[in-house]
């Protein structure tokens, strides 16, 4: 039985990605989000997952819909598959 699992690695990069497009840095940031910055910087290397409201916070300090990142998190993960 295939379990689908959210790869963590396709979750920060598609994160980071979007940071610089905005060309905001981690620091910028995480005090925009109000999440520590090596928080952040883990979740951009695939080392840990942001919860539901750190997503939200992030979306909200890069001026973006939430959906617009789980979107392309999505696209990445079919393109994988």
């Amino acid at each position: 039985m295939f379990i689908p699992t959210l790869d963590s690695k396709i979750v920060g990069s598609v994160i980071a990605d979007f940071r610089k497009k905005k060309r905001i840095s981690q620091e910028v940031l995480s005090g925009l989000a109000d999440i520590g910055r090596t928080h952040l910087s883990a979740i951009e290397r695939g080392e840990r997952k942001p919860t539901l409201e750190t997503l939200y916070r992030i979306s909200c300090a890069l001026d973006i819909k939430m959906s617009t990142i789980v979107s392309e998190i999505e696209n990445r993960i079919e393109k994988d598959n």
